[in-house]
């Protein structure tokens, strides 16, 4: 599980935005930039490079 209070501070390396934490997925998500970056052994994975794209799920 992922530290509460680690989640109040990270924000999203590209836009420096907020992010929101989907438990069931385990990511952390920039709805800006539309990037949900993954959390392996409850700790985020940072890195753009890393992120999976929201938009290829998006619906037309």
């Amino acid at each position: 599980m992922v530290d509460k209070e680690l989640l109040t501070i990270l924000v999203c390396p590209n836009c420096k935005g907020a992010l929101e934490y989907d438990k069931n997925a385990q990511e952390l998500i920039c709805r800006v930039d539309q990037l949900a970056y993954p959390i392996r052994d409850d700790i985020p994975v940072m890195i753009v490079d890393e992120a999976r794209s929201l938009e290829d799920n998006a619906t037309s």
